[in-house]
Parts: structure tokens; sequence; C-alpha cells
């Protein structure tokens, strides 16, 4: 029996192809698909932006979509340690995989925490609180309530880890992500249909209204530069969008089983992701419009816990309803985002060190949630302003995702095509595509795009983010 096979028979599995896309969407489909995918569309032209990430997908981010997988399924280890069994030389590759995951998780589990905090506010008939002038910045400098929610979802997630893969991540994923399909189509139909008359401008707004702003390409002022700004815009949007570059798309690609179709399972989570990621822009921006024009869009936070609230609250009381069923969706959806990312951390430590997932379980949560309760810290105690290379200033918070998002991502993408695009080739991941002997229809869509152009568009915005480039 080959390493391979042992390796296969003794490693934790999904249970099925199944199992895995629906793991995998769920990781996909997290707080960077319900706010940062609807701002990003309304800044960016609407339906051009969609364009332009559709197309994306389709080539750059099912290229390094299907590559991390393969190299999970292929060698059957998890981030920190498959880079090595690819090339042994390569293996500092598994670091940068798994220092990614270790520090987004710290603050995840804090925005995880806020999060809770809104739905329970919705829970409790005190929604109309949420909109209250200051009631998210009083709630964020408020370091023991945003420790204790914090706590709390950094407990759920850790147990569901805790579990296992077929017993914790793949049960809770099979009922937790039709449940947020659901609740996103809901959302998504019923703003279309609202309407506002607003006093001041004596204009009257709808939902309808908001879908053509979201849909329909604007080219007013479209210019060389802006276009790019555009395309860099979509590609930093796929690593959210899609969890590659975070080390958790090797591991689950490690859970995945041989016999099953991985090119197909592949397009499966394109179009699970893409279509949620659509769908959060077709349920955001039509409302955000309808009740506080293009002006009532906003990056990161201030989208989801200032603007929507205050949208939710022009509705009246079917506005406690939709905002109740909204954070009900951001909870399930920032909860299998969070179990992915502990998952690749704690496969990680089993894999290289040999301990139990007890153990790791322990270990890695107890650390993360130290570090987070120094985030919750970071509003107040331990404030301060950071200009950054990309022109944003940041809080301690925005400090550690510049650093994980901004630089180490597309470092260890960069890296990943060199490794796999010119050092071992394309055939390593081909042959593993088509282990049954499955076509594999985009083979050289997938060659050209990991040789020349996801690497050049990957430096690109590298030094868009350092600052070296700017448009």
């Amino acid at each position: 029996m080959s390493d391979n096979q042992k390796a296969s028979k003794s490693r934790n599995t999904f249970s099925d192809k199944w199992g895995f896309i629906l793991a995998s969407a769920g990781s996909a489909v997290g707080l960077g698909n319900i706010w940062r995918f609807p701002y990003l569309a309304a800044k960016n032209g609407g339906g051009l932006f969609l364009f332009v990430y559709v197309i994306f997908a389709l080539t750059f981010g099912f290229a390094l979509l299907i590559t991390e997988i393969a190299i999970g399924r292929k060698t059957k280890e998890s981030c920190l340690t498959a880079y090595g069994k690819v090339k042994s030389r390569w293996g500092f590759l598994g670091w940068l995989a798994f220092i990614v995951p270790s520090i987004i998780y710290t603050y995840y589990c804090v925005i995880g925490g806020w999060v809770l905090k809104y739905l329970i506010a919705f829970f409790n008939f005190s929604s109309q609180d949420t909109a209250a002038d200051g009631y998210f910045t009083a709630f964020i400098t408020n370091p023991l309530l945003t420790i204790i929610f914090c706590a709390i979802f950094s407990f759920i997630s850790a147990f569901i880890i805790y579990r296992g893969v077929e017993k914790g991540i793949e049960k809770y994923s099979r009922i937790l992500m039709p449940i947020l399909v659901i609740l996103v189509i809901a959302v998504s139909v019923y703003s279309c249909f609202i309407k506002y008359n607003d006093a001041v401008s004596h204009v009257t707004r709808t939902g309808w209204d908001g879908l053509k702003v979201y849909l329909i390409p604007d080219f007013k002022g479209l210019t060389l530069g802006k276009f790019f700004t555009v395309c860099l815009d979509a590609i930093g949007q796929l690593f959210y969008s899609l969890s590659i570059a975070m080390g958790i798309m090797v591991t689950y690609g490690s859970y995945m089983k041989d016999d099953v179709d991985l090119n197909r399972s592949v397009n499966h989570i394109e179009i699970f992701d893409t279509g949620i990621a659509l769908l959060a822009g077709m349920m955001i921006i039509p409302a955000v419009y309808v009740f506080k024009g293009l002006e009532g869009m906003s990056a990161g936070p201030g989208l989801m816990f200032v603007s929507l609230p205050n949208v939710f609250m022009s509705m009246g009381l079917v506005g406690h309803i939709v905002g109740l069923l909204f954070f009900i969706m951001v909870a399930f959806a920032a909860m299998t985002s969070c179990m992915s990312i502990l998952e690749a951390i704690v496969s990680g430590m089993i894999d290289k060190f040999g301990w139990s997932r007890e153990k790791s379980v322990v270990i890695a949560g107890t650390a993360s949630f130290v570090i987070s309760i120094i985030i919750c810290l970071g509003y107040k105690q331990l404030y301060f302003e950071l200009p950054l290379p990309n022109g944003t200033t940041a809080q301690l918070l925005d400090i550690f995702d510049y650093v994980s998002n901004n630089i180490i991502m597309p470092i260890l993408a960069i890296l990943t095509c060199v490794l796999i695009g010119w050092i071992v080739k394309p055939d390593y991941v081909i042959s593993e595509i088509r282990r049954n002997g499955e076509p594999f229809r985009r083979k050289w869509v997938y060659i050209v795009m990991v040789k020349y152009i996801a690497p050049v568009f990957l430096v690109i915005l590298l030094l868009f983010s350092v600052g070296i480039i700017r448009v």
C-alpha cells in the first residue's frame, strides 16, 4: 500500500461529494459575500463589476481554487504540511498558508460576536435600538460586552471543530447552508418589492430601481484607470468569496475522497458561491437604495451594522422580521466561514505536530481568543489610528485584516502559481483532476491562468496594496 493510500485510509473524510461541496461553499459564503460584495458592486458601476467579477471567477478564481483543492487531495495533508509534500524546498509556503487563517480567525470571531449582539437585539424586540445614532460605536467601545459575545461565538465554532470533519463540519454545514440559501433568496425577493417616499427630496424610490442600479452597468466617467480599479477590486473579492490563499481549500481538499469528480465539485462550489454573492447584492443594494439612496452605501461594518438597521426600522413592523431573518442568515454565514478557518489551523497542528484534535482545538482556540480580546480593546483602551500604504486609515482590527488579506495572501497565491506553473508544472494538478478519467475541459484556460495571467494580476494587486502602484 502506498503512503498516499495509507494516509487516505486513516484520514478523516467528507462522507460524499455534497458534504465536501456544502462545507466548501459554507467556507466561501461568509461575511465577505454578505457586506463586501454588495458594497464593491455599488462602488464600481453595478453591472460592470458583476460582469468583471464573473469573468475572473470562471478563470482566475477557478485556477487558484482547483489548484489548492487538488494539492490537498493529492498530498492528503493540510495546508501547513501539504506544500512540503509537493516540493520539499517549498514547504515554507505551508507556514504562510497556516499564518493567514491564524490571523483571520482572531478578528473574525470579534466580528462574529458583533453579529450575535445584533441578532439577540432583534430576537429581544429591541431592534429599534440598533438604528439609534451611536449604537454601534457604543457597543464596540464597550470591551466587556464585545469580549463576552466574541467568547460565545468562539466557543460555538470551536465546539463544532472539536466534533471533527463528518460529525462536526459536514453535519452542521448540511443544516446551515440550505437554511442560509432559503433566507438569502427570501430577503432578496422581498427587497425588490419595497418602496419609499422620500419626504425631503419628494422622490419615490422602489426596490426595482435599486435592482437596476445593481445590475445595469454604469459607464459614466469610466476611464482606463477606473476600469483597472474595478478589476483589482474583483480579484481582491475573489480571495474572500472563494476562500483561496487561506489554507482552507488545501485542508478541505485533503478530506475529499479520491473517487469524487474534483472538477465537477469545484464547478458546483463556483456556482454556489457566485450565486450567493449575486443574491447578497440583490438583497442589500435595493433595500439600502430605497431608504438611503446611493449615499447610504458604505464600506465594511458601517453597511451591516449602521446603514441596514436604519433600513429595517424604516420598513416598520415588517422591517423587524426582515432584520431578524437577515442577522440569522449573517450569523450562519459567519459561523460556516469561521468553522473552516479554525479547521485549517487545527488540521495543520494535527498533521505537523501529531497532536490530537482535542488538544489542537484547545490550544488554537485559547491562543486565538487571547488575541481576540486584544482586538476587542482596540476600539477604546488600545485605540489608535495608523495610515496604511494603500491609503486607508486603520485601527487594530484593520491592521490584522490588512496584513493577512493585502500582504500575505497575495504573496502566497503568487508563489503557489510559481510552484505549480513553473516548478512542478501544471500536470501535477491536472493529473489529480483527471485521476478517475474525468474530462478537464478548461485545461488550457487553467494552464494559461496559473502560469501567466494570474501571477501578473497578483503581483499588480500586491504592489497596489503596499502603495507602490496608485490608480
